[in-house]
């Protein structure tokens, strides 16, 4: 991996962020990405509608790099999926509402540390825990793996959802008939079709341990085995979730 942050290149990041009412953490997602040292982001911003002061705390960070729209949604993946049609750039991933790039500098390191003439299909890192403070608290508790395959999500969702980024022309809408776990789904899609998946060996975000999957966790859960036996078959899924109850019972979840 290079560690030369002047290389150059020239690929756009489209950065997506759904928000319903979230005036009180939406903020330090606006000011993290426009603080990014890369030049070439575009911050998408998909509202759904919000009777807080969500709109006009948008309408006081707007920029060159800021477009946004505020209209009702049928739900979280369905304002995802409209992201997705309002993004221009080579690549996307999504930020939540509370979340941020580790350091001013995470897009500029992920994109000097690729070659231009071979860009992969998706490019994912590790992630930080914050607290609504935006303090650290500790590490994921699943790591990321050193070589990453549409295989490894067998193991759980061992990469964040934020710190996946995929090449745009390879990306498909989520599918809503998941109201929970839409975004497994969708990495593992992704990853199927892509050809090269590269590890940046980087903390690219610091995650908001909240949300809509938190708040709903058992019908989350549900959603995921019922995605996970869709891709890798009944008996797989039934065996590694018994690993998974003697994993939780050695090594507890913080």
């Amino acid at each position: 991996m290079r560690d030369n942050l002047n290389h150059t290149n020239t690929k756009k990041l489209s950065v997506i962020t759904v928000t319903y009412n979230a005036e009180h953490t939406l903020e330090r997602t606006l000011k993290s990405v426009r603080e990014q040292t890369y030049p070439a982001i575009e911050h998408i911003i998909v509202d759904g509608n919000s009777n807080d002061g969500t709109v006009a705390l948008i309408h006081r960070y707007e920029n060159e790099r800021l477009k946004w729209i505020s209209e009702p949604d049928k739900g979280l993946y369905d304002a995802m999926n409209k992201g997705i049609k309002m993004a221009t750039g080579d690549y996307l991933c999504f930020l939540n509402a509370g979340d941020t790039f580790y350091d001013t500098d995470t897009v500029q390191k992920i994109f000097a540390s690729i070659d231009e003439d071979h860009s992969p299909d998706i490019l994912y890192g590790e992630t930080a825990i914050v607290d609504d403070n935006g303090r650290f608290l500790h590490m994921r508790r699943l790591q990321a793996p050193k070589n990453l395959t549409w295989k490894s999500f067998k193991h759980g969702m061992v990469v964040c959802h934020q710190a996946f980024i995929v090449k745009r022309e390879l990306v498909e809408p989520y599918d809503l008939s998941y109201r929970f776990s839409a975004d497994f789904d969708w990495c593992i899609r992704m990853m199927k079709k892509a050809k090269n998946i590269y590890n940046t060996d980087l903390i690219l975000v610091d995650y908001l341990n909240t949300g809509m999957t938190t708040a709903n966790r058992k019908a989350s859960l549900r959603e995921r085995y019922r995605i996970m036996e869709k891709h890798y078959g009944k008996v797989s899924t039934f065996l590694y979730h018994i690993w998974f109850v003697i994993r939780a019972i050695i090594k507890p979840e913080k």
